[in-house]
């Protein structure tokens, strides 16, 4: 059964979807069968992996939860898109801004996303959710699906600053609707070693959050390599694979997979 992982925070531009993209296919290369699901209307995930024109798609995560919300029956392959380098994506597009509103009218809202996923769970090793920059009702039903949460943090003054928020969130959605949340880990992005605002950042995270919350020990560098991937809807392993940006993604993918075994082997002991 797949391990749902939610990559959350409502600050945007802090790599998210990078990570989710790289993330994912690098778990592909260890040889996991993977799902990225785009939960964000602006469908950044979708076209990053070269889907362009998702405004044109017939099927994307908001057909399928509006087919949930009115109990239609469906395929659990439906509407998946492959990607040439091994990883499934169930796409996004425009139409789920829409979601966002309506899911506020229905009963159960915070479990549409959660009943789709497990339609799918038993397909994948893994399924990756990212999210929209925003702390509203599809991150909400993010979180509910997850069996934990990645918190992507640029390391900057102004991103660092919102991640107390997020973790209240994580905290009320772990304490009110799925106890079986867990904070994977905080994850630096966007790391400047040259300048000194980023190596404070990065520390002071370290020493306010270290002693409750993992950090994880792999910072992604700021890569132009990462950008000009994701406009050429590849991977960082594809476009650049001896850059910086692919050593730092291959060296997090197995400090997650790591940590994934970690976890089952105390299920076993417990």
């Amino acid at each position: 059964m797949g391990n749902v992982i939610a990559l959350c925070n409502q600050k945007g531009g802090v790599g998210k979807t990078s990570t989710a993209v790289n993330l994912g296919i690098g778990l592909v290369n260890e040889g996991k069968k993977v799902l990225l699901i785009d939960n964000d209307a602006q469908a950044n995930l979708t076209e990053s992996l070269g889907f362009k024109k998702p405004d044109n798609m017939d099927v994307t995560l908001s057909t399928l939860m509006q087919m949930v919300i009115e109990e239609k029956p469906f395929e659990s392959d439906m509407g998946i898109l492959h990607h040439s380098e091994g990883v499934d994506v169930m796409p996004s597009n425009i139409e789920l801004s829409g979601m966002e509103t309506a899911l506020v009218n229905i009963m159960s809202r915070e479990n549409v996303l959660k009943e789709y996923i497990s339609r799918v769970k038993d397909d994948y090793d893994y399924i990756l959710i990212d999210c929209s920059p925003s702390l509203g009702m599809l991150t909400i039903n993010a979180l509910t699906a997850a069996d934990s949460v990645m918190i992507p943090v640029q390391a900057h003054y102004l991103p660092a600053k919102g991640l107390e928020q997020l973790l209240k969130t994580v905290s009320k959605v772990k304490r009110q609707i799925n106890p079986k949340l867990k904070i994977m880990g905080v994850l630096m992005t966007m790391v400047d070693k040259r300048t000194n605002l980023s190596k404070d950042v990065s520390s002071l995270i370290r020493r306010t959050y270290s002693s409750n919350i993992r950090i994880f020990r792999t910072e992604i560098p700021m890569s132009v390599k990462a950008a000009e991937a994701a406009a050429a809807g590849e991977s960082i392993f594809k476009y650049d694979k001896n850059g910086k940006a692919a050593e730092a993604y291959k060296t997090l993918t197995k400090e997650v997979l790591g940590s994934e075994r970690i976890r089952v082997r105390s299920d076993i002991i417990r």
